[in-house]
């Protein structure tokens, strides 16, 4: 079969690879109709995530139609099935996953001894990641074998398109579970730093839970209209004070909910901490810029909370920590428990409150997908959210 296929920093290719076989009887193998490049995605493209092998597949976000089944898991799916694929893997059985806590399921990671060591305790495994977190072939792919499979998808009713329900594998439900763990209330201004696909999710669905206003921050023309489309109110950070202008906005008290779809990447070039960054990551003494974690902590109302989506993947400086605890800040962060969200959020594309497919600018074949990865890193030609069809 076809796949993209990871070489190198920015060096990914459309290769022909094996085909995935059933290896385990909660098994099942789904023949890919539709796949997305993630802005995580974009991590590994420029290698700042650590555990990336030469000939790793790439790909977390991606559905198709089943077309075999292990023994173990023919109680939940069948041949013919149309599913899409949540990227955390969860075996429905450990004591986190009873929790409802997919993403830190404690079985899925099939090399749970490097994660124990790097993290303390193993996280979920993932789907077209790093080996820290599996090194399961991902779905930019014309075939993936999913694991736990009778646990890991989402059955699609008919009558709904490929792109309405695509991104109910990742970027809708990182998005709304980044809104919901702020608790928002009808009083609350939401800001979110990050106008990508997540941001956009998280932007719709902090309206959808009834924040009074919702502030989205980004530079890029394209991303800062589709956030003021979908009803939030925009600051572009090279044009204006962030600081200030929300501020202004909340009557000089600050939001009381601050979201962080941004990560490990952030763009912001003409601050001091950003440049210090730059240097670091460039020395190889820090792999992660930090400038939207220190600038939501600083602007962030007093017992208010912050709520981080975005991806980070090691180590950040100069973090003023204290700040944070002095001003009884709530830090929740982590990746996505998809499952626990997509009953909810299926009925509510059935139902006609958000199409999802909104955020599509592009949609290639999966051969044009190494081109693509870097029309979408670079921002170029209006790219906000690939999708590749094998």
């Amino acid at each position: 079969m076809k796949a993209l296929v990871w070489h190198g920093t920015a060096d990914v290719r459309y290769d022909t690879v094996p085909d995935p076989e059933i290896e385990q009887p909660r098994d099942a193998i789904v023949k890919v109709t539709s796949c997305a490049i993630c802005g995580s995605d974009l991590h590994l493209y420029d290698h700042f995530m650590p555990g990336m092998e030469k000939g790793d597949i790439l790909g977390h976000e991606f559905m198709g139609e089943v077309v075999d089944v292990g023994a173990e898991a023919r109680s939940a799916l069948k041949v013919g099935d149309r599913v899409v694929v949540p990227f955390t893997i969860w075996c429905g059985e450990c004591d986190q996953c009873r929790r409802g806590n997919y993403s830190v399921c404690e079985r899925s990671n099939r090399n749970k001894a490097m994660a124990d060591k790097l993290f303390g305790h193993t996280t979920a495994g993932l789907f077209g990641y790093t080996h820290l977190t599996g090194g399961y072939p991902g779905g930019q792919a014309e075939y993936v074998r999913v694991p736990f499979a009778d646990r890991t998808h989402v059955k699609i009713p008919d009558g709904l398109t490929d792109e309405q329900v695509l991104f109910l594998g990742d970027i809708f439900p990182t998005g709304w579970q980044a809104a919901a763990q702020c608790d928002i209330q009808p009083t609350d201004t939401v800001a979110i730093w990050g106008c990508g696909p997540v941001g956009q999710m998280t932007i719709r669905s902090a309206i959808l839970l009834g924040a009074k206003q919702v502030i989205a921050i980004d530079r890029v023309p394209e991303r800062l209209s589709m956030a003021k489309a979908g009803g939030a109110i925009t600051i572009n950070f090279e044009e204006e004070s962030v600081v200030e202008r929300l501020n202004e906005l909340t009557g000089g008290k600050g939001p009381e909910k601050c979201i962080d779809a941004v990560g490990m990447e952030a763009h912001a070039t003409a601050t001091l901490d950003s440049m210090y960054d730059r240097a670091k990551q460039a020395l190889a003494l820090e792999s992660d810029r930090a400038h939207v974690l220190r600038e939501m902590m600083y602007v962030c109302r007093p017992a208010g909370t912050l709520s981080i989506p975005g991806v980070y993947g090691g180590l950040i400086d100069k973090v003023p920590f204290g700040m944070s605890m002095n001003k009884g800040l709530t830090w929740r962060m982590g990746q996505t428990h998809v499952n626990r969200w997509t009953d909810d959020l299926l009925r509510r594309i059935q139902e006609g409150q958000i199409d999802p497919s909104f955020v599509i600018t592009h949609t290639v074949g999966l051969a044009d997908g190494p081109g693509m990865y870097e029309t979408f890193r670079d921002k170029r030609d209006g790219c906000i959210k690939v999708v590749l069809k094998p």
